[in-house]
């Protein structure tokens, strides 16, 4: 089935509110992108620990002012039993993505920043549709505060958002270390100073804005 059949389906209902008043260019979209594309901060190679990237992007984002939600993209089956499937054998996938006007008479739309899957900014429903495998995924806008969905059954509201406990598997996922798992525990204890450089690079570009032209 070619990418340019639809095989993705926004989802309203697990859908945060978003607003028409807070937006950046598509120029400041595309040096945000190129910024985060270039930081040795984050490791794109890597395909896992997503939510820890996007949850790092989002905070970095909020500290210096720029408006930011994260889009969500599910397994169709994995969301609600029915059929779909997404590359990689993924169960979801969330990138940082931003609220963009291309010019003063157009309608905001929405841009992904994933250098994983993307040399460039994307649409969030092109995003979506080229990583879903089979037809159909379903893809959703949180706000940047949302860290992870809950176990079970996920409805709009019941969402974990930001906290410190998550704030340690987030720098954990920076250094490339998924605490959550098991091995990923046992990588914890044996590589606290690989965590330890993490946070300390982490903490000195946060109080370092870069110059987007904002």
């Amino acid at each position: 089935m070619p990418d340019t059949i639809h095989k993705t389906i926004f989802d309203a209902s697990l859908s945060d509110e978003v607003t028409n008043e807070c937006y950046v260019s598509k120029e400041v979209a595309i040096r945000i992108f190129e910024f985060f594309q270039k930081s040795p901060l984050f490791l794109w190679s890597d395909i896992h620990n997503c939510e820890d990237r996007a949850e790092a992007m989002a905070i970095l984002l909020l500290h210096w002012g720029v408006p930011h939600y994260k889009a969500w993209l599910f397994d169709s089956y994995f969301l609600k039993n029915e059929e779909g499937a997404l590359h990689n054998e993924w169960n979801y996938h969330v990138c940082l993505m931003l609220p963009v006007k291309e010019d003063l008479n157009d309608q905001i739309e929405y841009y992904v920043i994933d250098p994983a899957h993307s040399p460039a900014i994307q649409k969030m429903f092109l995003w979506a549709n080229v990583l879903t495998k089979n037809a159909f995924s379903y893809h959703i806008i949180k706000n940047g505060f949302t860290y992870i969905f809950p176990t079970g059954q996920i409805s709009q509201n019941n969402w974990h958002n930001r906290n410190k406990q998550n704030f340690k598997w987030t720098m954990q996922g920076l250094a490339g270390i998924n605490g959550v798992s098991n091995s990923g525990k046992a990588a914890v204890a044996f590589k606290k100073y690989l965590v330890r450089r993490t946070i300390r690079k982490f903490t000195d570009l946060k109080n370092h804005k870069p110059d987007f032209g904002i």
